[in-house]
């Protein structure tokens, strides 16, 4: 059954405003609050950006195996050992002590060394003897560098874990351990930010691969009161992880740079920093 014309016609009526015209339903701003909305968008951002780089020294050498690791290694080796097949030394060891024992029996034909055309017999004996020589020579490198462990401003210093480096920052009037960081400007990327972090650090001449062009981080702090009274609530912080190629080894200040593991970060940086940048951190 058809519906009645009114109830048609009632929707049609709902949006035709008094003048004969449609409303569609669009919203006009006046002058005065696009003005409003324009002055909004030119106000500067009490918030500052910054640029940070969580720069990592990776291991130089592997950690020492504990008892369980030791007790492993050994029962690995010695079942590789009874499963193994002789290797070609082994069997030149055995035919050597074969062919020794011929020449010792009374029906030695000495004929059998013409083989060798009257070339000097090297035995496999002869090669472990000169091994020998050869393995007291040689001096491995030292597991540990006559660089004190306690000496933070190293970056030589325990070379078997991932080292961490912190810079000292003057905030206000307090002196903060943070990772290098600097103000973004304008027309930069955050990423170009990042590298220039590193660039300015005074006295240290680092090479580093940032991984990646988006920020593995970030961090929000606000400001101490005497500088939000400049206008500055505080600071954004966006964090790069970067990988440390190769540096020239310069005497650091103590006091400016700090190069730390992963579980010495707590006694550097503050509680909710330290969470933001846990977060982000591998402990290789």
């Amino acid at each position: 059954m058809a519906a009645p014309l009114w109830r048609v016609c009632r929707p049609l009526l709902r949006i035709i405003n008094g003048s004969g015209t449609l409303n569609l339903g669009v919203r006009h701003l006046s002058s005065s609050k696009n003005q409003c909305c324009a002055q909004s968008l030119r106000t500067a951002s009490p918030w500052e950006l910054h640029g940070a780089v969580c720069l990592q020294r990776l291991p130089v050498i592997s950690q020492d195996r504990n008892p369980l690791e030791e007790k492993f290694m050994e029962l690995m080796h010695q079942m590789e050992l009874e499963r193994s097949l002789l290797s070609d030394h082994e069997l030149r060891l055995m035919e050597d002590a074969a062919r020794m024992s011929r020449k010792q029996e009374d029906d030695y034909d000495s004929d059998e060394e013409e083989d060798y055309g009257g070339k000097e017999i090297v035995t496999a004996q002869d090669l472990e003897d000169t091994w020998e020589q050869q393995l007291k020579q040689f001096q491995p490198a030292l597991r540990s560098n006559v660089v004190d462990k306690t000496d933070v401003s190293s970056s030589e210093r325990c070379l078997a874990d991932s080292l961490i480096l912190l810079v000292k920052k003057d905030i206000g009037s307090q002196k903060l351990w943070l990772l290098p960081q600097i103000q973004w400007q304008t027309g930069e990327t955050l990423r170009q930010t990042a590298d220039r972090a590193l660039a300015s650090l005074p006295g240290a001449d680092l090479k580093a691969t940032v991984l990646g062009n988006a920020p593995c981080g970030f961090y929000k702090y606000k400001y101490p009161k005497d500088i939000q009274k400049k206008g500055n609530v505080g600071a954004k912080v966006f964090f790069f992880k970067a990988v440390l190629s190769s540096h020239k080894h310069l005497p650091l200040e103590k006091n400016s740079f700090a190069w730390v593991k992963k579980d010495e970060l707590q006694d550097f940086l503050k509680p909710e920093y330290l969470k933001q940048v846990n977060r982000f951190i591998m402990g290789l």
